[in-house]
């Protein structure tokens, strides 16, 4: 999240009549996060959060905020998506689009502890099972094409190790086949810092705007790369084990995926080293925006290298 698009209050205001949400008493911009515009809005009616989408089409947001919605349906805690009195879960603000969802209770966890990744493992594997069901299809925005795409472009700005680094693991990485493992729709982004507690239970997924379908092994990588590392980032068995024991006995994986588990953590940590390479080196201006380190998942990649054996469970 984070706001490249400034609202203005009398704008926001007259947005705000198409909404069954009351009046508009206060707002303010989200500076966390890197791709959308985001604010907290306290009307007469409630709480939400106003998001304006800086680079999605109409079309992607669309099945960005029914994803939202179906997860919902199935009583999992996610924003829900207001429509407005067209019965649209978009409008448009800025001539861009734009959506305004319901603001959940709860705090994000920064440091959980073991109790707190086994709730995370246990959530996961159910939206996954929700997620293999969802009919809609939308590739993930940042998958291993999107990689090949994103590499050359960010190549020149690296030092030599970095550019060994990326240059041999994505070509060990893209060379592993993931067509036997179970697919469906994934968050794709379930970092600490979008997951809400609230006394001691998740009470919110949020954040929902790099969902696709994609195998549902790497989303449970993007956890554990988040959620189990230790300072230094290299992984905290016992939080690893936890959380994963916690989501194979939701959905229990499979023998591939079990097999292409190490490969897969590095294949989540590639990702976000992209990422946050092109974040960097080629960033879009913003009014407010919370940039975030390349080097700790290049500093993740080399970890795994160096410890490539990894007990499943």
């Amino acid at each position: 999240m984070a706001v490249f698009t400034t609202v203005s209050q009398d704008t926001l205001s007259a947005w705000l009549v198409d909404y069954q949400v009351g009046e508009l008493l206060h707002f303010e911009g989200i500076t966390s996060g890197i791709e959308n515009t985001n604010y907290f809005v306290t009307t007469t009616r409630g709480q939400y959060v106003l998001t304006i989408f800086e680079k999605l089409a109409p079309a992607e947001v669309e099945y960005y905020l029914h994803f939202m919605a179906y997860v919902s349906l199935h009583h999992l805690p996610c924003p829900t998506p207001q429509m407005n009195r067209e019965g649209q879960l978009q409008g448009r603000l800025y001539n861009k689009p734009a959506t305004l969802v319901s603001r959940l209770t709860g705090q994000s966890i920064l440091s959980p502890k073991e109790a707190e990744c086994a709730k995370m493992g246990a959530l996961l594997a159910q939206l996954h099972l929700v997620g293999q069901h969802y009919p809609m299809i939308h590739l993930n925005p940042r998958g291993r094409s999107w990689w090949q795409l994103t590499a050359p472009q960010v190549m020149p700005f690296l030092n030599e190790a970095e550019k060994h680094c990326l240059t041999s693991q994505m070509e060990q990485l893209l060379s592993r086949s993931w067509s036997e493992l179970p697919k469906g729709t994934i968050h794709a982004d379930l970092f600490r810092d979008n997951v809400l507690f609230d006394h001691g239970s998740i009470s919110g997924l949020i954040d929902f705007y790099f969902a696709g379908h994609e195998v549902l092994l790497f989303d449970l990588c993007v956890v554990i790369n988040d959620w189990c590392m230790n300072t230094d980032a290299t992984l905290n068995r016992q939080r690893y084990h936890t959380l994963l024991q916690a989501y194979h006995q939701v959905r229990a994986l499979t023998q591939p995926e079990m097999v292409e588990l190490p490969f897969m953590l590095k294949s989540a940590a590639m990702r976000f080293w992209l990422s946050r390479l092109f974040d960097k080196y080629l960033p879009r201006q913003g009014a407010m925006i919370h940039a975030h380190d390349p080097n700790w998942f290049y500093q993740m990649i080399e970890n795994y290298q160096g410890n490539p054996a990894l007990c499943p469970l």
